[in-house]
This record gives C-alpha cells, sequence and structure tokens, in this order.
C-alpha cells in the first residue's frame, strides 16, 4: 500500500513534505478531527488531497472562493486525479451529474460552495457517498470572531452528521486564539486538536513608509527591487492609471479587477504568472490562490481593513523562501477613509430594506419564492436602476448575507453549455425540415461528444468561425432551437453570482440579529484599529503581525524598516560604547546576521541594539554582506 510520501511524489513530484504537512495528513488519517494553521503559500491543499487519494472514498472540501476552487480541480486533472466542483449558478442537470460521479464513479474530491451545502439534493446526495474526509478551507469564515463571516459555513457541523465518523480538516491561513477556539466548536470537534505553523516569514521584509508622494515612492521601490511584484489599490480606476504610469517609465505592467471579462484576466494573469509581465497593478479581486513563488515585491498603496487582509495579500511575496518586500504606504488619508468606510459598512436597517425591496422587483420573485434561487447580479447596473447609493448597496448586500439571507460569490467565468434534448431520430427529422439549422448541429456533434442528454462545453467564436458566420447569427441559431425544445443552451456568464438562501419575505417583515450586528461592528472597528496602529506604531512590523496572531514572544526579525533603524532610538553616550563593546566582542568570535546578532541580547534591549547596528553600519565600523554582518576589523 502506497504511503503519504509515495503519492506525494508520484503525483506532485515532490522529495518530502514541508513542516508540519505530513504530522497533518497522519493526523487525519488517524481518524482525528484536525485544525492547521498554516501561513499564506504553506501548502495546505496537500494536507487534505493525499489523504483523499490514500482512502477508499471521495474528501468533500469546503471553499468560499470559487476562482480557487476551479484552479484546483483544473490542477488536480492535470494530475489525472478525478476532481469536480459545484458552486452557485450552475444548472441543476450538471449538479446531479456530478453527484452521480461521486456516488457510482471515481471521483476523489468534490469541492462544494458553502451555500450549496444548505440544498436539500446537497444532503440527500452526501448521505449516499462514500465520504473519507470531509476539508473546510477558509475556516475562519465559520467564526463572527473572524473577519469574513460566512453563515453557511454554520451548515458543515450539520452535514457532518450525515457521516458521524468521517473526520474533519479544518484550515486557514489567519486565526486568532479566539478564532481558533471558536472554529473547533463550531464544526463540533471531538477534542481540540490543532497543528500551527508559526506565521514567520523571514524573508519576508515588511516595511511601512508614511509619504505623501505615494506614486513617485512606488516607482523608486519598483527600480530597487527587481523581478516580479503586485501593487494593490482599492478602486479600478486606480489599477489602470498606476499601470499607464509604470508603462511610460519603462516597467512591464498591466492591470488586473474583476470588473474585466473573464478572458482577459485569464490572459493578464497568465502574462504574469510567465513573466511576460512583472507588475501587476491590482484590487485585492487578484492573487488568491495563485501560487507564483518568485515574487519579489507587494506594495499596497492604502492600507486594509485589517491585518488579516494584509497578512494574506502581503504573503504572496517570496514564497519560494528568497528575499522579498512587502511594503504598505502609508498617509494620514488611509485613516480617515478606514475610519469612514467603517461607518458606510454598518448601514440603516431602512436602507437593507430598500436594497432588500429592490432585489424582489429585480428579479420578480414573489414573497415566498426563490430559496436556493441563483441570479446574475450586475451591481453597478442594479444600484444604477434601483437609484441607490453604490457603496451602500453592496454593504447592504454583505449585511444580508452574514445574516444568512443570501449570498454572493465573486464573478467566475462559466463557459456555454448545450444538451441535445431529443432522441436521435427526432433530432434527424428536425434537421430535414431545417436546412439552415442542420449545418450548425453537425458541426456541433462533430465537435462535442456524449451531447445526448448530457451537458458539453461549447465555444461559440470558435463554432461561428468554422461555420463563417456571425457570432451573433449563431446564438439566434441556438436560441431557437432551445425554444423549438431540440436543445438546452446554458449561455456563457461572468457575473457575480446572488443566491438566496431563505424565501423571499416582504421587505417590511425582513429582520436581522441586532445583538450579532452590532458585535460585528465592534469586531471590524477593532480590526482597523488593530491596522492603524500597525502602521503608526514604531515596533518590529513582524513582531506586530505574529502578537496579533497570539504567537508567544515572537522575536525581532531583523529585517523591517524598524529593525533596521529608520526610526532610530535615543541612546546615551555610555549604552552606545556599552552596546558597541558588546558587538565588537560577538562579531570578534565570528561573523552573524542581523538576526542572530540581535537576538544576542535580551528582549528588552533589542530595539537600541538594532539601533546601535545601523549606526555602526554609517560609520563603516561594520560591513554587510547580504544577510551577514562582520566586524571590520576582522575582515
Amino acid at each position: 500500500m502506497p504511503t503519504a510520501l509515495d503519492i506525494l511524489q508520484q503525483y506532485w513530484g515532490y522529495p518530502s513534505f514541508r513542516a508540519p504537512q505530513q504530522d497533518i495528513i497522519e493526523s487525519v488519517l488517524a481518524g482525528k478531527d484536525t485544525l492547521a494553521l498554516l501561513p499564506t503559500g504553506g501548502g495546505k491543499s496537500i494536507c487534505f488531497q493525499i489523504p483523499a487519494l490514500l482512502q477508499e472514498g471521495i474528501c468533500i472540501v469546503v471553499s468560499p472562493l470559487i476562482a480557487l476552487m476551479k484552479d484546483q480541480v483544473a490542477q488536480l486533472r492535470q494530475r489525472n486525479i478525478a476532481a469536480e466542483a459545484i458552486y452557485s449558478g450552475m444548472h441543476y442537470k450538471e449538479i446531479d451529474r456530478i453527484f452521480d460521479n461521486c456516488i457510482y464513479g471515481k471521483t476523489k474530491l468534490l469541492y462544494l460552495s458553502p451555500e450549496r451545502l444548505l440544498t436539500d439534493i446537497a444532503r440527500a446526495r452526501i448521505a449516499k457517498i462514500k465520504v473519507n474526509l470531509f476539508a473546510v478551507d477558509e475556516a475562519h469564515c465559520i467564526s463572527q470572531w473572524g473577519y469574513d463571516f460566512r453563515p453557511p459555513y454554520l451548515e458543515i457541523a450539520e452535514i457532518r452528521e450525515l457521516h458521524p465518523k468521517v473526520p474533519v480538516l479544518a484550515l486557514t491561513a489567519t486565526a486568532t486564539k479566539a478564532v481558533e477556539a471558536d472554529i473547533q466548536d463550531k464544526l463540533a470537534f471531538s477534542k481540540p486538536h490543532v497543528f500551527r505553523k508559526s506565521f514567520m516569514r523571514p524573508n519576508l521584509a515588511y516595511v511601512v513608509l508614511q509619504e505623501d508622494h505615494k506614486e513617485q515612492k512606488m516607482l523608486d521601490i519598483l527600480q530597487k527591487v527587481k523581478g516580479s511584484g503586485v501593487v494593490y489599490v482599492r478602486s479600478r480606476r486606480k489599477t489602470k492609471d498606476l499601470a499607464l504610469l509604470l508603462q511610460k517609465r519603462g516597467i512591464r505592467a498591466d492591470f488586473y479587477h474583476a470588473g474585466l471579462d473573464a478572458n482577459t484576466r485569464s490572459q493578464k494573469q497568465e502574462d504574469w504568472i510567465s513573466d511576460r509581465i512583472r507588475i501587476m497593478v491590482s484590487t485585492n479581486a487578484f492573487g488568491m490562490g495563485i501560487d507564483k513563488p518568485n515574487v519579489r515585491s507587494v506594495i499596497h498603496m492604502d492600507l486594509p481593513d485589517s491585518l488579516e487582509a494584509y497578512f494574506q495579500e502581503a504573503g504572496r511575496g517570496g514564497r519560494d523562501g528568497k528575499k522579498s518586500y512587502a511594503v504598505l504606504l502609508y498617509d494620514n488619508i488611509d485613516k480617515v477613509r478606514l475610519e469612514k468606510g467603517h461607518e458606510q459598512a454598518f448601514p440603516s436597517m431602512k436602507t437593507i430594506r430598500q436594497v432588500y425591496r429592490a432585489l424582489g422587483s429585480h428579479y420578480q420573485l414573489a414573497v415566498g419564492g426563490g430559496e436556493n434561487q441563483s441570479y446574475d447580479l450586475d451591481m453597478t447596473q442594479f444600484a444604477a436602476t434601483y437609484r441607490l447609493d453604490l457603496v451602500e448597496t453592496f454593504n447592504s448586500l454583505k449585511v444580508l448575507e452574514q445574516e444568512g439571507w443570501l449570498t454572493l460569490s465573486e464573478g467566475i467565468f462559466v463557459p456555454s453549455q448545450l444538451m441535445i434534448r431529443v432522441a436521435k431520430e427526432d433530432l434527424y427529422a428536425y434537421q430535414i425540415k431545417n436546412a439552415q439549422l442542420d449545418k450548425i448541429l453537425k458541426v456541433i456533434l462533430r465537435s462535442t461528444q456524449g451531447a445526448f442528454g448530457n451537458y458539453v462545453k461549447i465555444k461559440e467564436r470558435q463554432l461561428a468561425k468554422v461555420l463563417n458566420i456571425q457570432l451573433q447569427q449563431l446564438q439566434k441559431a441556438l436560441e431557437k432551437m432551445q425554444t423549438d425544445g431540440i436543445i438546452h443552451y446554458l449561455p456563457q456568464r461572468d457575473q457575480p453570482q446572488l443566491t438566496f438562501l431563505q424565501e423571499r419575505v416582504d421587505a417590511d417583515n425582513l429582520s436581522i440579529d441586532h445583538t450579532a450586528y452590532r458585535f460585528r461592528q465592534e469586531q471590524q472597528a477593532q480590526r482597523i484599529r488593530h491596522a492603524i496602529d500597525y502602521a503608526e506604531r514604531l515596533q518590529c512590523r513582524s513582531q506586530q503581525l505574529l502578537t496579533y496572531f497570539d504567537e508567544e514572544e515572537p522575536e525581532l526579525c531583523g529585517i523591517c524598516d524598524v529593525c533596521l533603524g529608520r526610526h532610530e532610538a535615543e541612546i546615551d553616550e555610555d549604552e552606545m560604547n556599552t552596546y558597541r563593546s558588546k558587538i565588537q566582542k560577538l562579531l570578534g568570535k565570528e561573523s552573524l546576521s542581523v538576526h542572530e546578532l540581535v537576538n544576542s541580547f535580551t528582549p528588552k534591549r533589542r530595539q537600541k541594539v538594532l539601533s546601535v547596528i545601523e549606526i555602526l553600519l554609517a560609520e563603516e565600523v561594520l560591513e554587510k554582506s547580504g544577510e551577514v554582518i562582520r566586524w571590520k576589523k576582522y575582515v
């Protein structure tokens, strides 16, 4: 029987596991409920994919990130591992087919978006599937203490009741002690069992620069720090403006945001991954789930509203272990914007009801209808149609999501699909009567397999080119065949999906849990205060982040802006001589890195030691080569 290492080498080609992947896998295989806290890029997916392959049955993976689900399924299939994904907006026949494959076929991993757990078909089919593991990705979403609470995650414990002996593996890259405890409670762990890898990133230099001229500083950084990078901004318009500025300065740059069509986003992402584009200027829609190891710089032009979000985005730098930089450009406007944004993030009940009422009109939903139904949502158009403020609309939808009324997924590309609904004999008769459509049907049948009674993917542009007709002509012909009952045609989609989790109620009867609402409001206010504190406090940046995530007595990183003495501590002459003497003595024995040298002193003295090192380097008493420091007398 193969071991976990055998599977790793066979399918992924890695010679060994990263710590603590193997321990997590062994825990799961032993049937233990397990929580794994691994930093961004720490290899979380391996921890459930390998147990899925080592055991009979299927691993069910719950994830809120549709783009990441689709990406992982594609990667698994490339490795000849049978995987499927079910998420908002899919046709029920496609969902039915996938569940059948899970029950009767050779599928090894089934990815489900959390709202899909709420459906009757999911519960009925999961009860029949031989499940070997429940994996819960982004597990912090189950906790109201967390920064991205999603009520459908609370249903996971009920799904476990269908297979009470199957263990659960919860994974996250961002969890405080409170969130850690809440995850285990909400997922009904039989007993607490946590693997926590330090979030310390020794190769990633966190830097905060208080700058009035952010764009010029961004240019300076990208000219000094070579290699691939990401620049994060808050607005879509700014992504394009900054990309053009970089291009004018001779830097291969492009822009990315969720408002671009799927093909464009995919092409831009591929250009960046393959290094045809050096710098991607993006909103936070970019980077989730992308495993690009050689990102040398991640620059934030604005302060995110939580350290969890900042830590995840900054953590996309330096996954190959080489020196990289996470730079935050900060000014007082960031502080004002975050505080104002917090006020807008919690709209009045009147506004929430107004948005909910508009949704019912927009989708022509009767009171009592709509439960578990998904719809495309162009939020900008929706807000304009009903004369709603766009920011208030977005925040009202987030409140409705957190209250369990609906869920809103990110925009995701779903290709066009087609199914032939009639028998071959009936189709042949239809082709004889409709000569103009006969050629189209013949090309479709030649270019697809299994279209009778099953959905198959089609590429309209490619088909139109083969047929030598306009795309609009082809789409009109497909719609006619659907009207005639010959095919079922699902055009491609690229909009966010809004799913009603409960039947529609009259807006005047819409209710929310005001206690929970106020709790989330205060939690968000605290996260904003921590983010501002991180930017303004002159303490080792890594130490601040690790303390926030409840790591005990984190060491100074030695490579952030504070540690490198950008803000020198006041040191009198006697102290200077004392520190200088000890540093000389230590380096007289051997050359040391900044980290090793600083940690030779007690914690309360380390801040001043960093300042002394900076002064001695400036005076050329010390010499630095790479990360190694020498006393010049001993060079």
